[in-house]
């Protein structure tokens, strides 16, 4: 029989040795399960022309060459990935709906010995819970925001917040996007729902009790939009603030998006996206900073004239409850270090 879960913190909690998702390897890609493996019982061109025989010829034949398909590579995922598993191993396995494809490997798994069993509603039933925590019930995490203009470190202090044993989430590593102009990364980011199953797992994990600190964002990071349920607290969340002078935020800005900086091509592409906005004598003027390598004076200037403007307008149109404002000098390793403290301290008198 089907096994059920209830919420996401029980399935999550599922105590199986592995879990299996028998799906097609695109619908793997598209989301699953944390730590599933994909052991597909139909490829992505065998799902396709089982699905063409069902609507062109009859279920029947639909069924009989899906039968022989599963069949075959259940066999070899028996004899290739699962091959060293002894008796008691017991996994989970889903498909879509924890139907046909979930219930036809289990029982082979099961005639084996090994103590498998079916998620009742397979990869549906996992997105109906994040679902649900993510779009539909209050959020009970006491959230901060850790505030601040672009280059003042915000994402490497909250990463030493974490260090100090300080609740935190990183959604711009969640949302693989650094939260700016410049901020896509090399790997490009998750789908939608990869990145509301990370953040609900993410969730879940903490203790609601305590208090969570994650870095001030726009409703996007990216082209990834911050569930309603994280969303909402995030709008009424207190701040704490983080300032420094401009040479300190570009000197950082030059660390930490090198990858960026390096790579004139992608760089002048951005700037020129900036026209519109900037105006072309402003542009031009940063692109002739970038060609003579003075990445120094073009964060500074990006920081002045695209990057505090924006985040000066954003302030303007919400009024935020700012429970202390730091600053540091420097950005450093050290004066990260410190503001880290700092912060802690604050989140310690709450």
């Amino acid at each position: 029989m089907p096994v059920t879960f209830d919420t996401l913190a029980a399935l999550l909690d599922h105590g199986y040795d592995a879990v299996i998702d028998v799906r097609s390897p695109s619908e793997f890609a598209q989301d699953h399960l944390p730590g599933a493996i994909n052991l597909p019982v139909l490829s992505d061109s065998e799902r396709a022309e089982v699905g063409t025989i069902y609507k062109q010829v009859s279920a029947f034949d639909a069924r009989k060459r899906g039968a022989a398909l599963v069949s075959r590579n259940a066999a070899n995922h028996i004899a290739g990935p699962l091959k060293d598993f002894d008796g008691s191993w017991r996994p989970l396995v889903y498909c879509w709906r924890g139907g046909q494809r979930s219930g036809s490997f289990t029982s082979v798994l099961q005639q084996i010995g090994w103590r498998a069993d079916v998620l009742q509603g397979g990869y549906q039933t996992y997105r109906r819970l994040v679902h649900a925590a993510m779009y539909d019930v209050a959020l009970p995490h006491r959230l901060v925001l850790l505030d601040g203009n672009t280059g003042t470190a915000k994402t490497d202090i909250l990463g030493r917040l974490a260090a100090l044993d300080v609740q935190t989430i990183d959604l711009e590593g969640l949302a693989g996007h650094r939260g700016s102009l410049l901020g896509d990364m090399p790997e490009g980011q998750p789908s939608q729902k990869q990145f509301e199953s990370a953040l609900a797992t993410t969730l879940v994990a903490l203790d609601p009790n305590r208090i969570t600190v994650i870095e001030a964002e726009s409703s996007k990071i990216g082209r990834r939009v911050i569930p309603p349920t994280v969303w909402a607290q995030m709008i009424v969340a207190p701040r704490i603030q983080i300032e420094a002078p401009l040479d300190a935020r570009a000197a950082w800005l030059v660390e930490a998006y090198a990858d960026v900086i390096n790579d004139h091509a992608r760089l002048r592409a951005k700037l020129d996206y900036l026209r519109r906005h900037r105006g072309h004598a402003v542009v031009d003027r940063w692109v002739e900073l970038l060609d003579r390598g003075d990445n120094q004076s073009l964060a500074a200037d990006l920081i002045a004239e695209h990057y505090d403007p924006a985040y000066a307008k954003s302030r303007a149109s919400h009024g935020h409850d700012v429970l202390a404002v730091l600053h540091s000098e420097t950005l450093a390793s050290g004066g990260r270090d410190a503001l880290a403290a700092q912060v802690k301290q604050v989140l310690a008198h709450l």
